[in-house]
């Protein structure tokens, strides 16, 4: 990877990121059940979305969620979606993403970050372990509840 930045997600930038590619397996482990049943619910003032590009190349997505008001804990503020593209996996994409992510929200004076995620061979549970995020529960659909202090 040469130069990674941020870009904030836009019409020029999403048919890029809905063209990410996966590798094989991950497919399963794209969107936990609680994240699509909150996401109705959910203003669209409150996401935080980003585009990861290398050069002008979009190599990832993120997508955070800042609304201290949600009556779940673990939607006040959470690290709903990343994706990194199947050839940039690997390459320091992902962590670029959610230091970026921990950055903004520590800048609005959060002090815990969260995630969802489903367990599985090809998931993404590794990486989070590795980022900080730490289990402190579950969702009733079984997925773990990881957080990280900031």
């Amino acid at each position: 990877m040469s130069q990674l930045r941020l870009e904030e997600l836009s019409a020029a930038t999403i048919m890029h990121v809905n063209a990410l590619s996966l590798k094989p397996g991950q497919e399963q482990f794209i969107t936990p059940v609680s994240y699509a049943a909150a996401a109705a619910v959910t203003p669209a003032h409150t996401a935080w979305q980003r585009v990861v590009l290398d050069n002008d190349r979009v190599v990832g997505f993120i997508h955070g969620n800042f609304d201290p008001d949600a009556p779940q804990e673990e939607f006040r503020a959470a690290l709903w979606r990343i994706n990194v593209d199947a050839d940039a996996q690997g390459m320091g994409v992902g962590t670029f993403a959610v230091n970026a992510l921990i950055e903004e929200a520590r800048s609005r004076g959060v002090d815990r970050l969260t995630v969802l995620w489903e367990r599985g061979e090809d998931g993404p549970e590794e990486f989070f372990l590795f980022m900080g995020f730490k289990p402190v529960g579950e969702t009733p659909y079984g997925e773990v509840i990881g957080a990280i202090d900031l």
